[in-house]
């Protein structure tokens, strides 16, 4: 059953109405200033001497107070952002844990003060960091510096919001924090963006100012050029930091680190190592497919993230065949996120206001709070020397006379008396004999007496020093000045971001695309295509001849041109040559091994291989074939442009091409060798150019069971040889020969066409075939299977004579390209 209250209402009359008329205007300027002040000091910008906004300063005490120290265990970020939130922030978990894992990202921080476990997000934000119910965290091993000497009475403390826990106004930070890892915030009316320096820089400007007060910012600005971002980049144009650095204020350009390199064996690329600060891959990759949609951008064939954790940031971006790699970088810097401009604002808070600062005043806000937090820790540290040998003092003064000590306090009715007894008879303080009665007997002997000395005599020198150090601003100074060269020790760390004096591009006036200069078109007896800088022919210089040098057949092009890949089976395929590599432009000996193989280029059947190139001109006396069995065709010069593979001549059931080349004149010689060693030479003019359909005529006579291994066109004016090399039956190409030899071409006389021709090689015993052959302009050159240059016998004059032993087995035969 309820109560009934026996209280009376007060009546009406006992409440006194009061209503304040305040102006609109006035209410909402004093509301609006306070929230202002509020957010500015509480908030968003960070204090000049520790670095460090109200939130990042409470996680950093909180996880000092919780002993979340580098040697221990990791514990879960949910469980600091609790006691964070619970005893020191009056705000969001939200705000709380993004600070804490900003802290942790190292692409963030030039000197991360979390050592995070976990996802803690990636460059950009592209991937968010993880909840904090699955990270963990502890104190990274720079973090204790910002709080060593914290428990010291080094900084003041302030009361928490709800005044039962305390606070420090500032750490006691170890090194220049703000400066290291920069700071962004924006509050009511300002805003602060200050990028990360280099720890070694900032602390070797800063040890000089310390020598040198009155140092002007150019001395100081040898120490510390620019800043140092934690993602490395270019910086592009020094005139904007020099303004930050003079008045707090300025400007400058981040440029991503991109090389070209050949991303594939058909194509170019730009390899981005380095992205600029706060950028990450997937914003450069969204805007470069933006901008190529748009049709903005050109010259993109394809755009890859191959970032890991082994390798670090890897974008590579494909460059389209017949564009400048790096004009296209231009363009990337122009239009996408490759190239950020970052303003520099020095706002910090000194003394509760917010101020704009430059490098000189930075530093001096810095050292000047150092100067106070040392002095007040070394005050600290000589007040409790000074009060342990007061202790110390005490109890060397009973041990004189120990037996008396005893005596008196057994005499003694109470604890109380004798205190007094003590005091009185040794003229002890209250303190010192306090403490005698606590000491145990057992310390009382001989031993701890040498030790009780010892300590008297390590405390008055530590205090002597400690003095020193409070008496003289010279000695004060110089322990700073140790001490933050011993941090940069430590924790210093090579620059990671190239400074350039200026912007201007050394390809700016490149054009965007490859121009269509004229090139030759190169075939390596490995089967590796490339292109030459320019169409002159290449001169080999034998004494320095280099791997994949035969140069099995050459055609003059243009970049941007197309030439024919004639194959065994009598397809022509229509080759870009802009696809190829380009070999660089030098005077050495040409070296394919910048090639790309056939395979990329072309799509070949199983048993097929490719024979030789061709130019596409229509113009030219047509290209000269020869097949295994013996067919010769000369094909009409007729290529549609609309078409990527012709059929050059119909083949027989089983017979395959074995040789090509494109006639220049029309006067050449062609050169038909079968494996029976014999030689047939007639002029090209004895065959009568047939259609692409034709099946061409009779070339050589074979005799049974023989079959052609080469087939060229020679030049008969020209200085040329004939090369071959004898075997046995079955033996494959490159391995082990018996005999090779090498005639002038002119000992070989012209007979009619599909004649048997003469012989070219006497056989030894032990052989019956040859495995080898080829006739051409001299001087003759020759390749081992791995490309590898052979050296080649002297010639014999003689062109039926037999052949000498070679040291190394020869895979492949050519003339000059």
């Amino acid at each position: 059953m309820a109560r009934r209250s026996t209280k009376t209402p007060p009546p009406d009359d006992a409440f006194e109405e009061k209503i304040l008329d305040v102006d609109v205007v006035d209410e909402m300027q004093g509301s609006f200033l306070e929230y202002a002040y509020s957010v500015i000091y509480s908030r968003a910008l960070p204090d000049a001497r520790d670095g460090m906004k109200p939130v990042h300063r409470r996680i950093v005490y909180q996880m000092n107070e919780m002993g979340l120290r580098p040697d221990r265990g990791y514990v879960k970020c949910a469980r600091v952002v609790g006691e964070v939130m619970g005893k020191l922030h009056p705000h969001g978990d939200a705000s709380i844990y993004d600070a804490l894992v900003r802290m942790a990202q190292p692409f963030s921080m030039r000197l991360p003060l979390v050592d995070g476990h976990g996802n803690f997000g990636s460059l950009g934000n592209d991937d968010p960091p993880a909840a904090m119910r699955y990270t963990e965290c502890r104190m990274a091993d720079a973090t204790s510096l910002m709080t060593e000497s914290i428990d010291e009475d080094t900084v003041d403390f302030n009361p928490n919001y709800d005044g039962q826990e305390r606070e420090p106004v500032a750490l006691p930070a170890a090194y220049p924090n703000l400066l290291v890892n920069g700071a962004s915030g924006i509050a009511v009316g300002m805003a602060t963006n200050m990028p990360p320096h280099n720890l070694g820089e900032v602390v070797a400007a800063a040890r000089h100012l310390i020598r040198h007060p009155g140092a002007d910012l150019e001395t100081l600005m040898r120490f510390v050029p620019g800043p140092d971002l934690p993602t490395g980049g270019r910086i592009v144009g020094l005139g904007g930091i020099k303004d930050a650095y003079e008045n707090g204020r300025g400007t400058f350009k981040i440029r991503s680190t991109a090389t070209v390199e050949n991303v594939t064996a058909r194509r170019k690329g730009l390899v981005v190592t380095e992205l600029p600060f706060t950028v990450g891959p997937e914003k450069v990759i969204a805007k470069i497919k933006d901008l190529v949609s748009a049709k903005k951008l050109q010259g993109i064939a394809d755009v890859k993230d191959l970032t890991d954790r082994a390798h670090g940031l890897r974008l590579v971006i494909e460059i389209k065949n017949g564009f400048v790699p790096e004009a296209v970088l231009e363009q990337l810097y122009k239009l996408t996120p490759m190239e950020e401009t970052f303003g520099i604002n020095n706002v910090a808070l000194v003394d509760g206001q917010p101020l704009t600062l430059g490098l000189k005043e930075l530093l001096e806000v810095y050292l000047d709070h150092r100067f106070e937090v040392v002095r007040r820790r070394s005050e600290f540290r000589r007040t409790k020397r000074r009060d342990r040998l007061h202790l110390v003092l005490g109890l060397l003064v009973a041990l004189l006379d120990i037996d008396e000590v005893i005596r008196l306090i057994r005499s003694s009715d109470n604890s109380a008396q004798a205190k007094e007894r003590l005091i009185e008879h040794f003229s002890l303080s209250e303190i010192q004999t306090q403490y005698i009665l606590d000491t145990p007997l057992r310390r009382l002997t001989r031993f701890d007496k040498i030790e009780l000395e010892a300590e008297r005599d390590r405390l008055n020198a530590e205090i002597d020093e400690l003095t020193a150090i409070l008496e003289s601003d010279t000695e004060l100074r110089k322990l700073v000045s140790a001490e933050l060269a011993a941090v940069a020790k430590k924790f210093g760390t090579d620059r990671r971001t190239v400074l350039l004096e200026s912007g201007s591009s050394p390809v700016a006036a490149v054009p965007l695309e490859v121009a269509d200069d004229p090139c030759r078109v190169l075939l390596s007896s490995t089967g590796l295509l490339a292109r030459t800088a320019n169409g002159e022919p290449l001169a080999v210089d034998d004494a320095r001849r280099a791997k994949h040098d035969v140069i099995v057949s050459a055609v003059p092009a243009t970049a941007r041109g197309d030439v024919g890949a004639v194959t065994s089976s009598g397809r022509l395929l229509r080759l870009a040559v802009i696809d190829l590599p380009q070999l660089p432009d030098t005077a050495s000996a040409p070296n394919l091994s910048g090639g790309a193989p056939v395979t990329e280029f072309l799509s070949l059947e199983p048993d097929e291989s490719l024979i030789c190139l061709t130019t596409l001109d229509e113009s030219s006396p047509g290209l000269a074939l020869g097949t295994e069995q013996g067919v010769v065709k000369r094909v009409v010069p007729d290529y549609p442009a609309n078409k990527d593979e012709l059929e050059v001549i119909t083949l027989k059931e089983g017979d395959r091409i074995v040789g090509g080349a494109e006639l220049r004149t029309g006067e050449e010689d062609l050169v038909f060798i079968t494996d029976d060693a014999q030689l047939l030479r007639y002029p090209a003019g004895q065959v009568r150019p047939q259609g692409r359909a034709a099946g061409g005529m009779a070339g050589i006579k074979l005799a049974e069971g023989a079959k052609v291994i080469s087939f060229t066109a020679v030049d008969p004016a020209a200085d040329a040889a004939v090369f071959t090399v004898a075997g046995t039956a079955g033996t494959l190409l490159g391995d082990t020969e018996t005999s090779a030899k090498l005639t002038p071409f002119d000992q070989y006389p012209r007979k009619g066409r599909a004649t048997g021709g003469v012989r070219c090689q006497r056989f030894l015993k032990g052989e019956d075939v040859l495995v080898l052959a080829w006739a051409g302009a001299a001087p003759a050159r020759a390749a081992a299977s791995n490309g590898a240059p052979v050296e080649l016998p002297v010639p014999d004059p003689r062109r039926d004579g037999s052949g000498t032993p070679l040291a190394t087995p020869v895979a492949a035969l050519a003339g000059p390209a």
